[in-house]
């Protein structure tokens, strides 16, 4: 059953209640509709120990009016009687055990199995969902919705097998009871109502605190995240006083939050373990008068007291297992808003024509927006043939890094179309648009892994191949001089590395899966003006060359360029050479000598 169809037959998030317990359940129930073999083992291995544990009672009443009384009577105890007696508590000990072993196990394997499941199927969901979703979204926030909210959801599977292994021992132990001493059964059942009305009191108060907890954890969680993110600016601004109390207000909060928590357990547990010792002194007290009275045995009064105190136990462990639903059921909701996103960019089945050397690109009448009053790209369309290079142009926000995610699809446009050799890209097969397009963006990321793992990134090319790439990227003298060449490990990021050479792999991570249209964002701002010459000279001379769009501010990279695009206010206002530019328009000229000018103090 897949994740969806599991929370369609669950009904909407809106659907499960106000109250916590009646949400909570709804909650299990689509575990239980998954794992239903997993569950039904380990429930059947706690009505086993729920059993057992009643049987306890049994033996320890026929012991006491078989065994025990008649060895006072008689001064004597025969070995028969002994043995028997071992017999049956070792029997029932071994017994129960298995029972444990078969309820944790199954309850262990069961909540981690849905905790798996729903981490895979929130982490593919963030991969469906466009960048646009993305960048509304901290990415504390998301950690929170993968980690900490999956495992609060499904928290309540632990204690699940036990509380509903109990409710039969909870029914069996009353059972007997009456089958024991019909009078002494009532009184002592007469303590239920009070341990029922005290959970109830305990849930009241308890959830909006444990709720407010497991809203206040992914808050901390996004706060520390975001901190470490920005450990840079941070630091070189001095702000670290600052972020410490940011997060210490919010870790101060869930302290409080969960503290007070804890005062409501802590007053209310001794009142659920005392309840049913109450009644067993009640239940001792009419016992002897019963007793004395030759309306019953001993042996029933031990029974009867032995087993109130494990009647006691079932409410308590559904006590225990309700104490979770108000952390599960917020984890449950904010995981499912996540499953239940729309936006998901659709694929078609189509491919890019098989060929080599660059790939024909097409935009036509492309529009964008990133509100709904405000279009940011309008009416571009423009070509460039295979193999050629184009250079985009122009002032902050004109539009250039949006269009280059356009280009990858990284995101739709809201009209007109992006072709490569006459294909739509939205009428591609998954998968299909990164085989022929790659990008690469200003903020070079590389994992921490090797400079192999960094440019292979899991694609199946040699070291030969790879060394290419590097060359190609003018990466290879650096790369040759590191302690374990390919197999230096880069640290987090890339820290080791300066910001030319993270930019330098990240584009030989691009080059060595040979794609046919390259899109590069700034790539080489951070590279120094011979170098990044020589790399975009490097790539118009590799055999089968890929057609380049190259968001460019410098001269030198403009003027390699066969055609330039100069952008305003998100429409191509000018197109042509570097020189044609120059020549007819001023506005071009301010621009780009601006850019030269902010570039000689450095």
């Amino acid at each position: 059953m897949s994740t969806t169809e599991s929370l369609d037959q669950a009904g909407p998030v809106e659907q499960l209640g106000r109250g916590s317990t009646s949400a909570g359940f709804r909650v299990l129930w689509v575990a239980i509709k998954r794992e239903p073999w997993i569950f039904t083992v380990s429930t059947i291995g706690s009505v086993l120990f729920g059993a057992l544990t009643v049987a306890d009672a049994w033996v320890l009443g026929w012991s006491t009016d078989h065994v025990v009384l008649p060895a006072f009577e008689d001064g004597d105890i025969g070995s028969d009687m002994l043995l028997a007696v071992l017999a049956l508590f070792v029997g029932v000990a071994i017994l129960r055990a298995v029972g444990i072993v078969a309820r944790r196990l199954g309850a262990g394997i069961m909540q981690y199995r849905m905790q798996a499941h729903y981490r895979r199927a929130v982490t593919r969901r963030y991969l469906a969902l466009p960048m646009e979703w993305h960048q509304k979204h901290p990415t504390g926030e998301l950690l929170s919705n993968a980690n900490s909210d999956v495992e609060a959801a499904w928290g309540p599977i632990a204690p699940l097998p036990m509380a509903v292994g109990t409710v039969a021992m909870m029914v069996i132990a009353v059972a007997q009871m009456f089958v024991a001493d019909v009078a002494m059964a009532t009184v002592g059942l007469l303590v239920f109502p009070a341990v029922l009305a005290t959970n109830v009191v305990y849930q009241r108060y308890a959830q909006g605190w444990a709720t407010r907890a497991q809203e206040l954890r992914a808050e901390v969680s996004e706060i520390a995240h975001e901190s470490f993110d920005g450990a840079m600016v941070v630091k070189t601004l001095g702000r670290e006083g600052e972020e410490m109390d940011r997060f210490a207000l919010k870790a101060r909060e869930l302290r409080d939050v969960n503290i007070r928590v804890g005062r409501i357990r802590a007053a209310f547990d001794p009142a659920l373990a005392a309840l049913p010792n109450l009644g067993v002194l009640v239940v001792l007290a009419v016992g002897v008068s019963r007793v004395t009275s030759g309306a019953t045995d001993a042996g029933d009064v031990v029974t009867v007291a032995y087993l109130l105190t494990i009647v006691s136990f079932p409410i308590r462990s559904i006590g225990w297992l309700l104490g979770e639903f108000p952390r599960s059921v917020v984890g449950f909701r904010r995981v499912d808003a996540v499953l239940r996103t729309t936006g998901e960019m659709p694929y078609g089945d189509g491919t890019v024509p098989a060929a080599t050397g660059g790939a024909r690109l097409d935009v036509v009448d492309l529009a964008y927006s990133y509100t709904a009053d405000q279009r940011l790209l309008e009416g571009l369309s423009f070509s460039v043939e295979p193999g050629r290079t184009v250079a985009l142009v122009g002032a902050t926000a004109s539009g250039k890094s949006t269009l280059t995610t356009l280009l990858t699809r990284l995101v739709d446009p809201d009209a007109g179309a992006v072709l490569i050799d006459g294909a739509d890209v939205r009428d591609l097969a998954r998968g299909a648009l990164a085989d022929v397009v790659s990008i690469v963006p200003q903020t070079a990321f590389l994992f921490d892994d090797t400079v192999r793992g960094n440019v292979a990134l899991g694609a199946d090319v040699s070291d030969d191949e790879i060394w290419a790439a590097l060359r190609t990227a003018q990466a290879d003298g650096f790369v040759a001089a590191l302690p374990d060449g390919l197999s230096t490990k880069l640290g987090e990021r890339g820290t080791s590395l300066s910001g030319g050479q993270r930019q330098r792999i990240s584009l030989a991570r691009a080059l060595v899966r040979h794609p046919r249209l390259l899109v590069l964002d700034d790539a080489t701002s951070a590279v120094d003006p011979e170098v990044e010459a020589r790399i975009l000279a490097g790539l118009r001379r590799v055999d089968a060359a890929a057609t380049l769009v190259v968001v460019a501010y410098r001269k030198a990279t403009i003027g390699l360029a066969d055609e330039v695009l100069h952008l305003e206010g998100g429409r191509i206002v000018d197109r042509g050479t570097h020189a044609e530019l120059l020549g007819r328009s001023p506005a071009y000229a301010r621009l780009v000598n601006a850019y030269e000018q902010q570039e000689v103090p450095a």
